[in-house]
């Protein structure tokens, strides 16, 4: 069973920066995609980012792209959330997830098998 673990979010100024990170244990998570999803309180689910297992490939929802940069490590078994040049319309819970199955980048959470706590981001204006 795969365990993961996020840190990192937090209370920040617009136009300021966090890091979230995810860690994965019981099992290495090396082999899949991993994911990044965000959930503002009454709205459905958002896909935020995603990394192949290489590493070498990502995607972006466009609110982020050229402000977010998701990366991972797998030596280490995490992935990161870079987020900079933060706006009010970030707020959200952040979670991470891992895809077991799909063995290429998919934004269908449905594929996701295994999530994170999730962790609270807010940006003030």
């Amino acid at each position: 069973q795969i365990q993961l673990v996020q840190s990192g979010g937090g209370l920040v100024q617009a136009g300021g920066s966090l890091r979230l990170s995810c860690a994965a244990s019981g099992r290495t998570v090396s082999p899949y995609t991993m994911g990044w999803i965000r959930q503002v309180l009454g709205k459905e689910r958002e896909f935020v980012a995603a990394v192949s297992w290489t590493g070498a490939t990502a995607y972006y929802e466009d609110s982020v792209k050229g402000r977010f940069t998701i990366t991972r490590d797998n030596a280490e078994d995490t992935v990161y959330l870079q987020m900079n040049s933060l706006k009010p319309e970030d707020t959200a819970v952040y979670y991470c997830a891992a895809d077991a199955h799909s063995g290429g980048i998919t934004t269908l959470m449905r594929r996701y098998d295994y999530w994170g706590q999730g962790t609270q981001v807010t940006v003030s204006s």
